[in-house]
């Protein structure tokens, strides 16, 4: 399965989620989004992000300050 790689370290909310809605758009339904992310509000930043739009937050992980969230792209409605 195809995963894109979005390193967004050392940006601010709302920029992570910005940046990443934007690199969503260019991906196939059910392709995959990493982001990378220094900014603590981006843990509840992408939960709530993606209960709203309806993408999936696979995974999400914290190591050494630097957040890895997984996200997988909607089906088309």
């Amino acid at each position: 399965m195809s995963e894109t790689v979005l390193d967004v370290k050392g940006m601010n909310c709302p920029l992570p989620v910005l940046k990443a809605n934007r690199a969503l758009r260019a991906l196939a339904a059910g392709e995959r989004l990493r982001v990378l992310a220094t900014d603590r509000a981006a843990v509840a930043d992408f939960h709530a992000f993606c209960r709203e739009t309806g993408h999936a937050l696979v995974a999400w992980s914290e190591e050494a300050g630097v957040f890895s969230f997984v996200i997988r792209k909607r089906e088309a409605p």
